[in-house]
């Protein structure tokens, strides 16, 4: 089982904009790799892969350095370069420095841009056909608002791979914005070189409502994208507030039970093995090597 999405952070070293305010508090504290390996081990989890938090290259080599000391832990980064700016010389640094093998993609927190419009900018359109020709898998962070612009970032570059990271969102509480988003994902689904995660939906859930008000939702990204371009993630420790960790992937699990074996193997690890060509693991424990995707 490969956890397609976790963090790690420390506010007294770091300021992260987005942890602001009292509803963030319970997050204010440290979270370390140290942290996540028993909780890991107790969901039957087998590694993991880190994600950015922050606007910041220098997180990236950080958790590059972390993720290359963790024992396979977290068994790629998905880190933060700047798309408007030189994005190769960016990733040949961050490849040259310890862990540098372990980046697997990049991501930038375009919800908290304002609008729409920010992935068609040009200059962030020449920073992804960069990314995307050195072999970097591009995980889009948007809101639900921002998912008309997905297709066209797509359509630009037919050989990238792209993640939805958290299904964008969707606004559970609103019935008509629920409506859009869910026309506006299965439009960019469409597109064969799009995968979305699911993830980050607990937290989402409106006061008062419990894990199987999501059924409708993930029963939407398995129509719309089917087993074989879902990955399922923690978004941990984002989610502690939600329900511990364990208790999130036996949640995300239920919600999946549904499926049959081989498409649950698919969701909870080898999507994820595929898309960040993670090694896989033999019957003997051994690494071997990683799964080739088609572009």
């Amino acid at each position: 089982m490969i956890d397609a999405h976790v963090h790690l952070w420390d506010p007294a070293r770091r300021d992260y904009p987005w942890m602001r305010g009292a509803a963030r508090e319970p997050l204010r504290r440290r979270f370390t790799a140290q942290d996540l390996r028993p909780a890991a081990g107790a969901a039957g989890v087998d590694a993991a892969v880190l994600v950015q938090t922050v606007a910041e290259v220098a997180e990236t080599r950080e958790f590059l350095a972390t993720a290359q000391a963790s024992g396979g832990l977290l068994a790629a980064v998905v880190g933060w370069v700047d798309l408007t700016g030189d994005v190769a010389a960016q990733v040949e640094a961050l490849r040259g420095g310890p862990g540098g093998a372990l980046l697997a993609g990049v991501r930038h927190q375009v919800e908290d841009e304002p609008g729409t419009g920010w992935l068609l900018r040009e200059d962030v359109r020449r920073g992804t056909r960069t990314a995307a020709g050195l072999g970097l898998v591009h995980d889009l962070l948007v809101r639900a608002d921002q998912l008309a612009d997905v297709p066209a970032v797509l359509d630009a570059n037919p050989r990238g791979r792209f993640v939805l990271d958290h299904a964008a969102k969707p606004p559970l509480g609103d019935a008509a914005a629920l409506g859009e988003w869910s026309r506006l994902l299965a439009r960019a689904a469409r597109r064969e070189n799009l995968a979305c995660k699911v993830s980050g939906l607990f937290t989402l859930l409106p006061p008062g409502r419990g894990p199987e008000a999501l059924r409708p939702v993930v029963e939407h990204l398995l129509e719309v994208f089917g087993p074989r371009r879902l990955l399922a993630g923690s978004d941990w420790p984002v989610s502690t507030p939600a329900g511990g960790y364990e208790r999130v992937q036996g949640w995300t699990r239920e919600l999946l039970a549904g499926l049959s074996g081989t498409e649950r193997e698919r969701v909870l690890g080898g999507t994820a093995r595929e898309v960040y060509g993670l090694p896989r693991r033999s019957a003997g424990g051994v690494r071997a090597p990683a799964a080739t995707m088609p572009p």
